[in-house]
């Protein structure tokens, strides 16, 4: 089942100048970059924000999934009704109000605000990183599509490995709701780079809700959506508890977390570039292997955990085994949405933050039970495991009709 993604469709617009296409593409990573690093820095401060609104570190938990929650309900919403909105009005509004809902999350003095203030910043991610592709696709010279959508997740993929832990580093030093107004001035970097350097991009005269919405009656699309928000899962069960494993479990200091949360992002680098690599020899096969690498090193977590420094490049392949399934599950994705591609290229980000979600919370609660901060690992290797289950299921779907 080799699987390649659709380009997206040419427009009549002229090749943008290589200067001007350079930083438009950079304006709309910094986005990526000012979206990654808000999304995984609560993961980093976790005992600090569950310290500073008074409640324990798995209620905390909650937190990031909320934020998740927040891009799963956004995604299709905003893809929906914004589809025929011009793109770089529309990405303006979206981190803008990023922006004014990270200043939100800075000022909450109890729990409920701020778990409202998180899953209202999540609401703009998935159609922005959508509507982001589009218009970099659309700048792009023919037969350079594909580079120009790579080129703004790869503001995703530099946060985790900068953003981040410059970000739990300045929570650490100064509180944690520093990093949050620090995500909110990037945001607001990007809102001004892209009314400078990214030209006016139309919408989609022909969307409509209902062709939109045909997306949900697919049933390669929907289990491809559903391999990821479980496959993916195991990687936050994990990560969402990376600080307290390194400190409580592995015994090294609250210092030492800004070195893993940076293994987690050059892992994420090192296995989007990888993914690309597998994706030529078979995209369906790649899921398949690196759903079953995730969960093997999920074991090796719960195995390494109490080592200290020995954990350091376990986290490391965590996340390049976790990359390589994310980007994957994108191409896949693309190749049978049909003429949903707006809702398609929006909801993988729903997907993955549904694994984010599942992930925290069923970490938490294994936590909460009394299990430890080592037992989250072999909740990830579950949901590794349910993962590739589901792409055999759609495996089988396929061979039935076709």
């Amino acid at each position: 089942m080799t699987t390649t993604a659709p380009t997206p469709a040419a427009t009549d617009r002229s090749p943008t100048p290589a200067s001007h296409y350079r930083l438009a593409v950079l304006a709309l990573a910094i986005g990526g970059f000012a979206i990654g690093t808000t999304e995984f820095v609560t993961m980093g401060l976790l005992p600090q924000v569950a310290d500073g609104v008074g409640i324990s570190i798995p209620q905390a938990g909650h937190v990031i999934s909320a934020y998740a929650l927040g891009v799963v309900v956004g995604a299709p919403v905003i893809a929906v009704f914004g589809a025929k909105l011009p793109r770089r009005a529309l990405l303006v509004g979206l981190m803008a109000a990023y922006a004014a809902f990270n200043v939100l999350s800075a000022l909450a003095d109890s729990y409920g605000v701020l778990f409202a203030a998180r899953f209202l910043d999540g609401l703009p991610h998935g159609a922005y990183f959508g509507v982001a592709s589009l218009v970099a696709a659309d700048l792009a010279a023919p037969g350079r599509r594909g580079r120009a959508v790579a080129s703004v997740m790869l503001g995703l993929s530099v946060a985790n490995v900068v953003g981040v832990p410059a970000a739990t580093w300045l929570g650490q030093q100064v509180g944690w709701r520093a990093a949050y107004l620090s995500t909110a001035g990037l945001a607001l970097v990007t809102v001004l780079m892209v009314l400078t350097f990214v030209p006016r991009v139309p919408g989609d005269p022909e969307a409509t809700g209902r062709r939109e919405m045909l997306f949900f009656r697919n049933g390669q699309a929907l289990l491809t959506l559903l391999a990821g928000a479980v496959g993916f899962g195991g990687l936050f069960a994990v990560y969402s508890y990376i600080a307290p494993t390194v400190t409580d479990v592995g015994g090294l200091s609250e210092s030492a977390v800004p070195v893993f949360t940076a293994a987690f992002g050059v892992g994420m680098v090192a296995g989007t570039w990888l993914a690309g690599r597998l994706a030529e020899w078979s995209v369906f096969r790649t899921l398949i292997w690196s759903g079953a690498a995730s969960g093997l090193v999920m074991l090796v977590v719960w195995a390494v955990a109490p080592y200290g420094w020995w954990l350091l490049p376990v986290i490391f392949l965590v996340t390049a085994t976790g990359s390589v399934l994310v980007v994957n599950l994108q191409l896949r994705l693309m190749s049978v949405s049909g003429k949903a591609q707006t809702l398609g290229a929006a909801m993988n980000h729903a997907s993955l933050n549904i694994a984010n979600a599942l992930g925290a919370w069923l970490g938490g609660l294994v936590i909460a039970a009394g299990h430890g901060y080592r037992a989250p690992a072999l909740v990830g290797a579950a949901l590794s495991v349910a993962g590739i289950a589901v792409l055999f299921w759609s495996a089988a779907l396929h061979r039935r009709t076709g």
